[in-house]
């Protein structure tokens, strides 16, 4: 159950109640693609940097383990002790990014493991089943990710069909849910808005899945190629017919700035790896811009990562510790680093509600829209 709390311009504060806690919105989901943060931050971490929700992927975890061997675990949540909410995504963006050969029909899709070769199949009710195995908080229903630019008939064709499959999401883990052996009997289905750069594909397809009344909806498709502005663009023509009442999930983005972005145009939930990421290799997130800690000017500095940052590695360590962490290779860069730039992530989402709280978020928006996304 979704409650918006109080609106400043299309900017939104609200809170999303799931079985594993309420989440406060605008939010930033933390993303564990195999069950795990990529830079050996645990779940204990995750508590410690502020994560609220985590993010895991159905592709992979499908793959390895294997999502009965997670259910036979007790689902995602006891195999990783952690007792927050996680949305799992359908694998739909991996299945059209990483896999080879695909084929695509009604049905779904059929292609090969990018680990091994072997043949894989997967539909809505595959999807469904495995997210429902896993048994996650809200699980994303199963889409086609639109490469941009594609032509128009091509992505109404596609958007018609994601429609279809969005049909089957519903019907499958409805009926998953209400088995009694069910991992999670509350697991919320999102439905996920596609169209590429379209505007009135977008806005035809949201109308589509709106009726459909789910708990919650995406914007997918975006952050693959097309510049800010026409993410942007997408964003505000789509938000306008978005269920005023239900969540708001802009799928992969972004930047600190694109965040800012997209919550003054009534987004609510945002999950990216470029945190993580960029982290691994050294460009830190601050509240004066992103820097290269690698960079030799970093070499005998004593300041910690941000002044202004309170997350363990600036409370205890310096630039220059962390830059010959790096320039050492010593996986505790990677582990600082990741540890610095998600917690960072994590309370820039928490100043964004403070500053909503406070009626001054469009203060804080012209402060540091272009700021936080400047390289120093």
């Amino acid at each position: 159950m979704y409650k918006l709390k109080k609106q400043e311009g299309n900017a939104r504060r609200g809170e999303l109640e799931t079985p594993h806690g309420t989440v406060q919105t605008p939010v930033f989901m933390n993303v564990g693609t195999a069950a795990a943060i990529k830079g050996a931050l645990s779940a204990a971490d995750l508590k410690i940097i502020g994560c609220q929700v985590e993010l895991s992927n159905t592709y992979h975890l499908h793959l390895r383990p294997g999502d009965e061997l997670v259910r036979d675990m007790g689902g995602l949540h006891k195999f990783m002790t952690w007792d927050r909410p996680i949305l799992t995504d359908s694998g739909g963006f991996q299945i059209f990014s990483l896999a080879s050969l695909r084929k695509i029909s009604e049905e779904g899709v059929k292609f090969n493991s990018h680990i091994d070769g072997r043949h894989i199949f997967m539909g809505p009710e595959e999807s469904m089943r495995i997210q429902a195995n896993l048994g996650s908080d809200i699980a994303m229903a199963f889409d086609e990710c639109i490469k941009i630019p594609s032509p128009r008939e091509y992505v109404e064709k596609s958007c018609d069909r994601t429609y279809r499959w969005l049909v089957r999401c519903k019907a499958a883990l409805s009926e998953y849910n209400s088995r009694e052996d069910a991992v999670n009997p509350g697991q919320m289905l999102f439905g996920i808005n596609q169209g590429a750069t379209f505007a009135d594909v977008r806005i035809e397809h949201m109308k589509k899945i709106a009726e459909l009344e789910l708990p919650g909806y995406a914007i997918g498709g975006l952050a693959v190629g097309e510049t800010h502005q026409e993410m942007y663009d997408t964003i505000q023509a789509v938000e306008e017919y978005m269920p005023k009442d239900k969540p708001r999930y802009l799928m992969g983005v972004g930047t600190p700035g694109n965040i800012i972005e997209g919550v003054a145009r009534g987004v609510d939930f945002f999950d990216c790896v470029m945190p993580a990421r960029n982290g691994r290799h050294g460009h830190l997130f601050t509240w004066n811009g992103i820097i290269n800690i690698k960079n030799e000017k970093y070499m005998r500095d004593e300041q910690p990562i941000d002044p202004e940052c309170d997350c363990p590695v600036c409370k205890r360590y310096s630039r220059a510790y962390v830059r010959h962490l790096f320039k050492a290779n010593e996986m505790l860069a990677m582990r600082f680093a990741v540890m610095h730039n998600l917690y960072f992530y994590n309370k820039l989402m928490e100043k964004i509600r403070m500053s909503m709280d406070n009626d001054n978020f469009e203060q804080f928006r012209s402060k540091y829209t272009k700021m936080l996304d400047t390289r120093i």
